[in-house]
């Protein structure tokens, strides 16, 4: 039993991260593998200071404008098993990096149920909305 405010209850495992839309955060990709812990999933913690919690289908205009602030992600770097990017690649990418792509006008299509909660505090909803690939039978969480 763990305590949880003033409850008690069985540990049953880490609780689950929810996705932006309210759900149970779903795979990012696992072709290239991505994810801070190299899940698939863009989960997070608290040695992730780089928040990569936003699930981002790449275009070539983002990571030509990711490597113009110094993110180069479409160079392969076999030392760390990371394959380079390609455009349509899903990469959990970092929110402040994503948000400076929106920002300037290049941001990169999210896929909000595999986008973690936790960017919430970094990223409006809005702007996430407004870059969604994917949209969820029930829009009623997207209000």
């Amino acid at each position: 039993m763990r305590a949880v405010g003033n409850a008690l209850r069985a540990y049953s495992g880490p609780m689950a991260e929810r996705n932006v839309v309210g759900g149970e955060l779903e795979v990012c990709s696992t072709e290239p593998l991505t994810g801070f812990y190299r899940d698939g999933c863009c989960s997070t913690g608290d040695d992730d200071r780089g928040s990569h919690t936003i699930c981002a289908v790449v275009t070539a205009e983002f990571l030509e404008h990711q490597k113009s602030i110094g993110n180069n992600l479409s160079s392969p770097m076999p030392m760390y098993g990371f394959p380079g990017l390609n455009p349509g690649d899903r990469w959990c990418v970092t929110a402040r990096n994503w948000l400076q792509a929106h920002r300037d006008g290049v941001a990169a299509p999210v896929v909000l149920a595999a986008t973690n909660e936790k960017v919430l505090s970094i990223v409006d909803l809005s702007f996430l909305k407004e870059n969604a690939v994917d949209v969820p039978s029930d829009l009623s969480g997207l209000e």
